[in-house]
């Protein structure tokens, strides 16, 4: 099976890649943590319809392409579960004055409507992978999941060397968030059928780059598969299980 941006790729560019030595495997770790990002029914509305018509009502919603998305990122959220991996979610949502975006606001027309705002539908987590008690959960003001959050701080806690980036849009916030893990020094793996955006040039494009420069772009069975190999909770006692009795400062 061949990469799903080979159809979009000149062939002048796959030499230059592969010439410059581009596009080796990081390779997976020991201390896995998966990050969803953004996978709220502003993303992909309140029901799988074609994107035209969704973005009518959601203008951020990806449509269709986001729903197929939603129903693969949720068998890969069971085999983190069932290892006892930390999730990590975030959300977004604005005050009425959109203060809060800054400079997001400037990139579009459609950006004062009330979908953006603090307690509307638009900003829930979609029920079909929504988050457990155990999970962390926060808001973002940019597209990075790192950015502005206490993201960073979790993860070293936990001793994780694995970020699994998921969610949307692979051209906006996945990709800021998968090449901040990098940045940060984390192994930085995306599983390709877990992430989805509205163009899908943009799509198809912005995996090319996480895969050539950031980290891996793999199939969500090969994520599956790896997951399901690890010790269960293999981040250790201070992994989050939302329980009062729980003692996280307790680790070795």
């Amino acid at each position: 099976m061949g990469n799903v941006w080979d159809d979009v790729l000149p062939e002048e560019d796959r030499l230059v890649f592969e010439r410059a030595g581009w596009g080796k495997r990081v390779g997976f770790g020991e201390r896995p943590a998966l990050l969803v990002v953004d996978v709220i029914y502003n993303f992909v509305g309140d029901r799988p319809e074609p994107i035209l018509d969704s973005i009518e009502r959601w203008r951020y919603s990806c449509g269709e392409r986001g729903w197929e998305g939603v129903a693969q990122l949720q068998r890969l959220i069971a085999a983190a579960r069932a290892q006892q991996l930390p999730i990590f979610y975030t959300g977004m949502d604005r005050r009425p004055d959109g203060f809060d975006q800054g400079a997001w606001n400037w990139k579009s027309h459609r950006a004062g409507e009330e979908t953006d705002m603090k307690g509307h539908l638009g900003n829930e987590i979609v029920a079909e992978v929504a988050p457990q008690p155990q999970d962390v959960c926060f808001v973002k003001d940019k597209p990075s999941a790192f950015h502005g959050t206490h993201l960073l701080d979790y993860l070293i806690y936990l001793g994780v060397d694995t970020v699994i980036t998921t969610g949307t849009t692979t051209s906006g916030c996945v990709r800021a968030s998968a090449v901040d893990a990098a940045q940060y020094n984390f192994r930085s793996i995306v599983p390709q059928e877990c992430v989805w955006d509205r163009s899908t040039l943009s799509h198809k494009v912005n995996l090319l780059d996480i895969q050539m420069k950031y980290g891996d772009v793999r199939t969500t069975d090969d994520v599956i598969a790896w997951i399901a190999s690890l010790p269960q909770r293999p981040c250790g006692p201070r992994t989050p299980t939302g329980r009062p009795d729980s003692d996280p400062a307790v680790a070795s």
